[in-house]
């Protein structure tokens, strides 16, 4: 079966739920001819920045061999400025307009910044510049100034309800109403992370079935995140803190196995941050059956201020 996420991921500005405000701001730019050349989409994971820009595409006849996507997470040095500006001048192939759409965009280096900024500052007519990132504060003011930013906000629980309802009814599925509110509550306003919740209960016979799997997915994502914080020698502990207290309702034995997996993974492809990867380890190393999620609090504690000192 294919994802629910992607299989119902919107086309058109009409179907795109919980971002009305920023789908009408587009819509009035592209009507009256002004859709500036830079835009900057910015908000959480999964609620539809991607999407946003992939519709504009379209609205702006931009041919899929015009459309490039880049993730920043994969490439976000100088070389990849360096390839998009040996291409800007190029007429487009098959289409009205080139679009670049730069995904985690926050993720670019100093320098590669540094040289978009100057593309930026003369972009061709024909050249549309589509920056998608959950962090705008670790791009440079000179670069957020020169886009014109368009916020895509977490969905709200009606809104989410909605989303989940309507999917179920052209899925000609049933779900009961408690395990509709616990995807709500464990998606975080995400709208793809609801979606992958729905997939994964969907095929499952009881409530109390649907119910675990969500809370063990919950719990996997929480792991995650919270071996990525301690990994990054840069978190500061009031960041890890507001981490822990989205987690004080998972299994702490959970956490940990997946935290020491995480941590043993990283260890042995033997990169710079071995040595952290090992300190999370020694710190996971016993269980927490009696102290329960003081115990990975504390484990968190030791690994953030201890090693920081």
């Amino acid at each position: 079966m294919k994802e629910l996420y992607r299989k119902y991921r919107p086309t058109k500005f009409k179907e795109i739920v919980g971002q009305d405000n920023s789908v009408k701001i587009l819509q009035t730019k592209l009507e009256n001819g002004n859709l500036p050349h830079a835009i900057l989409l910015t908000g959480p994971s999964g609620c539809g920045k991607t999407t946003l820009a992939r519709i504009l595409r379209k609205k702006l006849k931009c041919g899929k061999h015009d459309f490039t996507e880049l993730d920043c997470a994969d490439f976000r040095g100088i070389e990849m400025v360096r390839s998009i500006r040996s291409h800007l001048y190029q007429a487009p192939i098959s289409g009205k307009c080139r679009i670049w759409l730069i995904d985690e965009a926050h993720k670019m280096t100093g320098d590669a910044q540094d040289a978009f900024l100057k593309m930026l500052e003369d972009t061709p007519d024909h050249v549309y510049f589509m920056l998608a990132t959950t962090d705008p504060q670790k791009l440079k003011k000179t670069i957020k100034t020169r886009c014109t930013e368009i916020v895509v906000r977490s969905l709200n629980s009606k809104s989410m309800s909605n989303l989940l309802s309507h999917i179920c009814e052209l899925e000609k599925v049933k779900i009961p109403e408690e395990v509709i509110e616990k995807i709500i509550e464990s998606s975080d306003g995400s709208a793809r992370k609801a979606l992958v919740l729905l997939n994964q209960v969907i095929e499952l016979d009881s409530k109390e079935d649907m119910i675990e799997s969500i809370k063990a997915t919950t719990a996997e994502i929480q792991a995650i995140i919270i071996a990525r914080a301690l990994l990054n020698p840069s978190t500061k502990w009031p960041d890890m803190a507001k981490i822990l207290k989205e987690t004080s309702d998972e299994d702490p034995e959970q956490i940990r196995w997946m935290v020491l997996g995480y941590a043993r993974n990283v260890l042995l492809s033997g990169g710079k941050l071995s040595g952290r990867a090992y300190l999370m380890i020694d710190t996971f190393r016993d269980h927490f059956y009696d102290c329960k999620m003081a115990g990975v609090v504390a484990a968190c504690y030791e690994l953030i201020v201890g090693t920081n000192d």
